[in-house]
């Protein structure tokens, strides 16, 4: 009888770590990473220890073993909490508003920007819609209280000019307004701003592509359609999963300089609220316990928005 010999593969080797020789190779990269890396840990990353405060009952000036654990009892009391929900509510309309009108007012001026022939033009509107990006919050409050005054307002003094309305308005005191007035300012002062990735995007699609579709006779809005809106997909999409996972921490600068006691109920964001029932009362646990709820809303809206757009559309950041 013949021997059968079975022959074994070898088992194949495992890759070796290439970290280290990347590494060497690359050492003055990281290194200029290194402090931006730092930068990140201490100012994003190191807080997080002072989350639990959320579950003490938190007195300052005692070490950290002798505050009292109180668990879940300063959640409870955000859930029950009437003002909360109102604070919610308010932070998701004007997120929800100013997400729509605050990206789709951009993309659609950068396209216009783009169609312009003249080069002195383009720059010239570009850098004015952009400045007033570079005015502070509080300069553009007073700039935007006066232009809505009953007093010689410059938007009352329009619409009785046109004879639309027959005595002045007051907007701030309306709080069925306000939503608009900040979704409004806060279009006015960071289109231009949000415009400049969005000119960029376009600068990065071929110029052949164009020249081909003039040759075969399509007209601007069909080259607009069909060559600069699918050029720029990618980078819409992107900046839409990073705009939905920010959508209920959107601050609290324009609803407190433009806010007031007349249209609190429609002003008081979750920020705002935390700041006012929580450091302004010295309830330290409680304010944050409401951080805390934004933070892991947010985390989930970016993984919900992120998982959508990567199933629908292939696209993602994570």
């Amino acid at each position: 009888m013949k021997a059968i010999t079975v022959k074994v593969k070898p088992e194949p080797k495992k890759p070796a770590s290439r970290f280290w020789p990347t590494f060497l190779q690359q050492k003055y990269l990281y290194m200029m990473a290194l402090p931006f890396v730092l930068w990140a840990f201490v100012f994003n990353y190191l807080p997080l220890w002072g989350w639990t405060m959320a579950f003490q009952k938190y007195k300052p000036g005692k070490s950290f073993f002798e505050q009292k654990w109180v668990g879940l009892q300063y959640f409870r009391e955000l859930f029950h909490d009437e003002q909360f929900f109102n604070a919610l509510r308010n932070t998701l309309a004007m997120s929800l508003m100013g997400l729509l009108a605050g990206f789709i007012i951009p993309i659609v001026f950068a396209v216009l920007l783009n169609e312009l022939r003249l080069m002195f033009l383009k720059r010239f509107v570009q850098t004015v819609s952009y400045l007033p990006h570079f005015v502070s919050w509080v300069v553009a409050a007073g700039i935007i209280t006066k232009m809505l005054s009953t007093d010689n307002g410059a938007v009352n003094d329009l619409l009785m000019s046109l004879h639309l309305i027959s005595e002045p308005i007051q907007f701030m005191a309306k709080g069925n307004l306000f939503w608009g007035i900040v979704t409004a300012s806060d279009v006015w002062k960071e289109t231009g701003w949000n415009t400049i990735i969005y000119l960029a995007a376009i600068s990065g699609i071929g110029p052949e592509l164009y020249e081909a579709a003039r040759v075969d006779g399509a007209s601007r809005l069909q080259q607009v359609r069909n060559i600069t809106l699918p050029g720029i997909r990618t980078t819409v999409i992107i900046l839409l999963i990073m705009s939905i996972g920010h959508l209920i921490s959107i601050g609290f600068e324009k609803q407190f300089l433009l806010g007031n006691n007349l249209v609190r109920d429609y002003s008081q964001t979750l920020d705002l609220y935390a700041l006012n029932y929580g450091l302004g009362l010295g309830r330290f646990s409680f304010g944050t316990a409401i951080n805390i709820f934004n933070s892991v809303v947010s985390v989930i809206l970016l993984f919900v928005a992120n998982g959508i757009f990567k199933k629908i559309t292939k696209e993602s950041i994570i």
